[in-house]
Order: C-alpha cells, then structure tokens, then sequence
C-alpha cells in the first residue's frame, strides 16, 4: 500500500477512528509502563546511567501519569461516543513537547534513542493531527 493509500485511508472516519484507537491505547499502555519500571522508557531516551538514577525516574513516572491519563480519557470518550478530539489534540500536544525537549538536548542524548524519540513522538504528533478530523473522533457517535 502507498503513503498516498494509507492518508487516504486514515482520512475517513473509520481510519481516522482506529489510529486514535490506536494511539490512545499505546499512550496509556507507555504510561503504565512509566509508572511501573521507569527505567526501560528512559535508558533509550537519555541513557543507561541517567536512567537509573532517581531524579529523572520520579520524572518518567510522572510523565506516565500524564500518558496514562490522556490515553485512557481518549479510549473512555471513543468507547462511549462522547467527543475525543480534546484527549487526541492534547496527547499530541504533550508528544510535541516531548520532540522539542529532545531536539533542545540533541547532542547530549544518545543517538539511536533521540532518533526514536523524535520518530515515535513526531508520529503520534501526525496522528493527532489526523485523527482529530475524523467526525466520529470529534463528535459522539450517533
């Protein structure tokens, strides 16, 4: 399938519907893991030894709450059919600062990892912005 096949796709309502699907449950499944064993999402983002220590752990489990929080809100407002576009729009919002923060310390972040980072945060970013669209995203479904 194409790049132009798949925005296409995700432009219709079910498209649409299934990435924010998608997406809010990653986010709150990341956010459990976060919470859990902060370690694993932040040894590729700033390093084994940052990692570990407690300072940026007490932070991870922090910004797990947050994902955690988006994501379940998101697939609550979908599996009921009330409104999602907040949950969508401000999980993108918290991944675009995700991707300034790792641009702004670029060069003192292990490569690979920034590199994921970037990608995986950048995506969600695109994905809220067109999941958003979708009517049945935006809108109970009726």
């Amino acid at each position: 399938m194409s790049a132009r096949a798949v925005l296409s796709a995700l432009r219709t309502p079910r498209g649409a519907t299934a990435l924010a699907l998608s997406t809010a449950a990653a986010r709150a499944a990341l956010g459990v893991v976060a919470i859990a064993a902060p370690s694993l999402p932040l040894r590729p983002w700033v390093g084994r030894v940052a990692a570990e220590e407690d300072a940026p752990r007490l932070l991870a489990r922090a910004l797990g709450g947050r994902d955690l929080a988006l994501g379940l809100g998101a697939l609550a407002a979908l599996a009921t059919g009330r409104p999602a576009r907040g949950w969508i729009l401000l999980g993108g919002l918290a991944d675009a600062v995700d991707v300034t923060a790792t641009v702004a310390h670029w060069s003192s972040l292990p490569r690979l990892g920034r590199l994921a980072v970037v990608g995986a945060a950048g995506s969600s970013v695109a994905a809220a912005v067109l999941a958003q669209r979708s009517t049945l995203v935006a809108r109970s479904r009726s």
